[in-house]
């Protein structure tokens, strides 16, 4: 479903609606924004980036705005909806009840309920969730995905003949870099065994094996429905990294603030080329590529696609 798109005018450099929408805003529940933004002494002003970004901005546009956490009850939803009666829902969950694959069911539900909703429609979520089933249906559609194994919680490790050194094991279907570390490449089978079995024990899903493709880290975003704009690619780097492992976007990559700036941690447009003709023609690939993997896995909304590229 897709949500309604109010008309705007540009008015002393901010944008103002001609008629401000009442939008409901699916956060998790512990990560609902203050009543006023945050200060720097409050911790959990970094946790909260997205969740307060999105919320202030909407209202500073003159939208009514109303931030519902959600845990494990899907009845705070209904009871916004009696009593707000939303235009539209800002959905920004990304688990239901602790579990990353429930959050689909969420979006199940304002389709239920009629709700128009921004990101992606259930079954794209299904789809992209399960990152054995993806490359399944990319590897169908004639699209090149690095080799992998699944490997079943309860199961013996056992590498097939085929899934060559080195490996890159993470879990199924846990994203933002959930449980990724630098032992998460391993070139032996007992390494394999060793973090297979990390990741069974620490979140208790299933782990997948890829083969490591050493290269530059790019990100591809992708917005819209049937019409699709795609946007720069941009890459992450690590400007002070000086370990001979390679660079990795590990947990702390991610998350952790102090780490990042120890590293040099920035992300800007993807130099696929030094070659300022070839960068232009390998970044539009990348973006053709993209809003292809974007209709062939049923997304809809927005979307970011991942890559690992080899050096060209």
């Amino acid at each position: 479903m897709s949500e309604p798109t109010p008309k705007k005018r540009k008015r002393g450099g901010k944008f103002k609606v001609n008629k401000p929408l009442r939008i409901a805003v699916l956060v998790h529940h512990e990560l609902v924004p203050p009543a006023e933004p945050a200060d720097d002494s409050d911790p959990d002003k970094e946790l909260r980036k997205t969740e307060d970004d999105v919320v202030f901005t909407l209202r500073a546009m003159g939208h009514e705005v109303e931030a519902i956490g959600i845990s494990d009850d899907l009845g705070v939803i209904d009871v916004a909806l009696q009593d707000r009666r939303p235009h539209v829902a800002f959905n920004l969950l990304e688990e239901f009840d602790g579990y990353p694959l429930f959050d689909q069911h969420v979006v199940s539900y304002l389709e239920l309920r009629r709700l128009p909703y921004t990101g992606c429609n259930p079954l794209g979520l299904t789809l992209t969730h399960d990152k054995a089933l993806t490359k399944k249906i990319l590897h169908y559609h004639r699209i090149d995905v690095p080799g992998f194994a699944v490997f079943p919680v309860g199961l013996k490790v056992k590498r097939p003949a085929h899934l060559d050194f080195p490996l890159f094991v993470k879990s199924l279907v846990d994203e933002g870099s959930f449980g990724i570390s630098q032992a998460s490449l391993v070139d032996t089978d007992e390494k394999l065994s060793e973090r297979v079995e990390f990741i069974h024990r620490t979140t208790g899903k299933h782990a997948i094996a890829e083969q490591f493709i050493d290269g530059k880290e790019v990100y591809v975003s992708v917005i819209g429905n049937r019409n699709l704009q795609t946007y720069t690619p941009w890459e992450l780097d690590m400007e002070n990294w000086r370990g001979d492992m390679p660079k990795i976007a590990t947990s702390n990559v991610k998350w952790n603030a102090a780490y990042q700036e120890k590293i040099g941690v920035v992300t800007k447009p993807a130099v696929l080329s030094e070659d300022t003709g070839r960068n232009d023609e390998l970044a539009a690939k990348l973006q053709r590529l993209s809003k292809r993997i974007y209709r062939i896995l049923d997304l809809s909304g927005y979307a970011r696609l991942d890559y690992r590229i080899a050096p060209v």
